[in-house]
């Protein structure tokens, strides 16, 4: 098994990255990274807020601590995509930790992805579980 390594600046740049994000709920917070991404992207939102969605319903990526890491694979993409976002009041998404979440990072992923994505959902949850990481974050 071939193994990789990702920063997470191999898959956010600085155009990727909202602070003070507005959301209200889960759904909301899906729809609106939704339609962030589909703008760069050119990709129809309602087919990546479905994706979403629909991982969402096979368990929560709200990973505790106070973020989340949302993913999905996306018909249409050619490589690993990555999206930050620092929220201004937090939401509730059924984290295992029953804690809300301030801090999301959306990954796409592309269908035909292989092991690469499992070592980008790594290093991005041991990033946002490293406190020291997470607090300058906030």
């Amino acid at each position: 098994m071939r193994r990789y390594s990702l920063d997470l600046a191999d898959l956010i740049e600085p155009g990727r990255v909202v602070y003070a994000g507005r959301a209200s709920n889960r759904e909301q917070l899906l729809h609106d990274l939704a339609s962030r991404v589909a703008t760069l992207l050119n990709l129809d939102a309602q087919t990546i807020c479905n994706a979403l969605q629909a991982r969402e319903e096979l368990g929560s990526t709200g990973l505790g601590d106070g973020f989340a890491l949302p993913h999905a694979r996306i018909e249409g993409l050619d490589r690993l995509f990555g999206m930050f976002t620092r929220l201004n009041r937090p939401v509730h998404f059924d984290a295992i930790d029953g804690k809300p979440v301030d801090l999301v990072f959306l990954l796409l992923i592309p269908p035909a992805a292989g092991s690469e994505h499992l070592a980008a959902l790594a290093s991005i949850s041991r990033h946002l579980r490293d406190n020291a990481f997470a607090a300058r974050l906030r």
